[in-house]
């Protein structure tokens, strides 16, 4: 089926933001701007972590392994896109399409994995405090992270495959800034209803199943800091999993609104900004919401931002 595809044409032209072509240089300004600043970001925070022995903890690992996420999730849609405000040019082949497609899926089901281990290390931390160290050792977190890793790209095997082998018909005209399983799902012109079907399976079994992991886990810790009896005790052990909070509704808020609420309700302009929000806002914030509300981080990026003078006045 993939030659039947190859037949006809060999890339696809994405839309991108058609209605704001006029305005491509301070589009492009505004999603650099963001880039770096996500990259650099989130290359900080895994810096910071590794090099503050203080901060080899289970949930900064599992912090980690999200920043080092994020950078390549934002990697994935926006140097193409970029490009496309520059050049102009918005052909991208079949195959590197695809590989977009896998890639960008691959660490949004990661990223749905590690939220779901960050908000188990809470419960843990929370819950059962003198059990934790014991639990989450380094061995068990190293497993539990591989294990998000190893699910996340090789569940995003099966919608890629499927939708690979899709009838085009000649028709390439993708009606996003990247490839993503809607729009192109949108260019069959065959019976696409088996494939439909076993995507939203994987998709709401990858999502639902891990959002279902963090409140199950959310409630318990509710319920164990409304126990706890001084003012000051609630706020510290509310604190330490109010970021992780954060994160969590605004990429399943942005994803749900997209993938989960009927096609009918809006229009495809309206999922590409949503499509922004978790694909690229979300990286982006994820970093300023870790170091903002955490003292542990900002003080680690003061003593390695002294080192760093220290050692240029000596130089």
């Amino acid at each position: 089926m993939e030659m039947l595809n190859q037949t006809y044409f060999d890339y696809f032209l994405l839309q991108g933001f058609v209605n704001l072509e006029n305005n491509s240089v301070a589009l492009f300004t505004l999603f650099f701007i963001i880039y770096f600043l996500t990259i650099t970001g989130n290359m900080l925070i895994v810096l910071v972590v590794h090099y503050q022995r203080n901060l080899h903890t289970p949930m900064y690992f599992f912090i980690t392994n999200l920043a080092f996420l994020e950078m390549w999730y934002v990697s994935v849609t926006t140097p193409k896109l970029l490009a496309m405000l520059v050049t102009k040019d918005k052909k991208i082949s079949f195959h590197l399409c695809f590989a977009q497609l896998y890639m960008f899926h691959s660490l949004g089901i990661t990223e749905c994995n590690l939220l779901a281990m960050m908000a188990f290390d809470r419960f843990l931390a929370i819950c059962k405090p003198l059990r934790y160290n014991t639990i989450m050792n380094a061995r068990i977190c190293r497993y539990l992270a591989l294990m998000c890793w190893i699910t996340g790209f090789l569940m995003a095997i099966i919608p890629m495959t499927l939708t690979s082998q899709v009838p085009f018909c000649g028709r390439h005209y993708v009606n996003h800034y990247f490839c993503d399983l809607a729009p192109l799902l949108s260019l069959a012109c065959g019976d696409i209803t088996l494939t439909v079907t076993i995507n939203r399976c994987v998709g709401g079994f990858a999502t639902m199943f891990n959002l279902g992991i963090v409140i199950i886990m959310y409630i318990n810790i509710i319920l164990s800091i409304v126990k706890i009896k001084t003012t000051m005790g609630r706020k510290k052990a509310f604190s330490t999993c109010s970021s992780h909070l954060t994160v969590v509704t605004l990429f399943y808020g942005a994803a749900c609104i997209v993938y989960a609420s009927p096609k009918e309700a809006h229009t495809v302009d309206y999922d590409k900004m949503f499509a922004i929000v978790y694909a690229m806002f979300t990286p982006f914030f994820n970093p300023v919401i870790y170091s903002l509300r955490n003292q542990e981080v900002i003080l680690g990026l003061k003593r390695g931002f002294e080192i760093i003078f220290i050692q240029i006045a000596k130089k």
